[in-house]
């Protein structure tokens, strides 16, 4: 899959203050718009600001027309995905990840199920993996697992996760940051005083409000409309799967019959124009990342996800 081994490299930023460690970005060109792609290579690219537009431009421009002639030769190809039962051996795998809380937390709007599915046929929306995180699962997942060690990999309950760095920048904002892709803002919750221990407070607690950041639930999932499967959650891990010759995975699938369902599950991007995936002849698939015609690889700095939590506070007085 990967055109070069990036990861692990560094170089001086165009300063030269600071060592920056280089990965590898993969991209799919042809689907997204062409200003995002060029975007992109300007801002994360190394040296993308003295990239050859010009050449970039046409790159795309021959993914976007090879993208029309998949539209010919492979209509239909998504509705044609295989799903399969999962082996008799798995099934008490697949019931511990059902009753596990984070699962029953994540998955507790639509109809749910876990399957074999073909990888090659799942739809993507999103335009591009990290090319070294890829190939760090594949060496972790090893030459030839057997179908549990599969399983785990898809539908992980016990992981260790990246750790997280915090600082406080003034009385009322914060700053986490986590070198995984899956860092985010999960809720707000509310708390009792009973489940705050071990904490110095200059008065009673009357409540306690937390902006939670971390990770999500991490499986692998997948929405389904109609004969189609949407990949949901676990790029890097299919594409893992993928390069290691796995061609069927257990996945978490969520059934939607309606728009407004879909929106309630689906990220905004997908939400916005359903028709590029549901309606589409031929929508973009996991094995483009393996097509030359379509990938492109690219040496991007090394980055951190961010997550920055504000808060304000508002004292009233009310009467009755």
């Amino acid at each position: 899959m990967m055109d070069g081994k990036l990861g692990g490299n560094v170089t001086g930023d165009q300063s030269g203050d600071q060592i920056q460690e280089i990965s590898e970005e993969i991209w799919l060109l042809g689907r997204p718009t062409l200003r995002h792609y060029l975007d992109f290579v300007e801002d994360r690219m190394v040296d993308g600001k003295n990239a050859d537009r010009r050449a970039l431009i046409d790159e795309w421009r021959a993914a976007n027309d090879y993208y029309y002639e998949l539209e010919e030769s492979e209509a239909g190809i998504a509705d044609e995905v295989e799903g399969r039962d999962l082996d008799a051996e798995l099934l008490p795998l697949a019931e511990e990840v059902m009753a596990d809380p984070r699962c029953r937390r994540s998955f507790d709007i639509l109809p749910t199920s876990i399957s074999m599915v073909e990888l090659d046929r799942l739809m993507v929306y999103q335009h591009h993996v990290d090319g070294r995180f890829v190939e760090i699962l594949q060496s972790r997942l090893g030459v030839a697992p057997d179908p549990k060690a599969v399983f785990r990999f898809c539908l992980p309950l016990n992981r260790q996760e990246a750790p997280v760095r915090s600082q406080r920048f003034g009385s009322s904002r914060y700053v986490f940051w986590s070198e995984s892709r899956d860092f985010r803002f999960l809720r707000p919750i509310l708390l009792r005083p009973d489940q705050i221990c071990n904490h110095d407070i200059s008065g009673p607690i009357g409540g306690v409000v937390g902006l939670v950041v971390g990770y999500g639930s991490n499986f692998l999932n997948a929405i389904q409309a109609d004969d189609r499967l949407l990949l949901n959650n676990g790029y890097h891990r299919a594409c893992a799967m993928r390069a290691a010759g796995i061609t069927h995975a257990p996945c978490i699938i969520e059934t939607v019959s309606r728009r407004d369902e879909l929106d309630m599950v689906a990220t905004s991007d997908v939400s916005k124009t359903p028709s590029l995936y549901f309606k589409a002849p031929r929508p973009p698939l996991l094995k483009d990342f393996f097509d030359p015609k379509i990938r492109k690889s690219l040496p991007v700095y090394k980055s951190k996800r961010m997550v920055e939590v504000k808060f304000k506070i508002q004292d009233f007085d009310l009467t009755e």
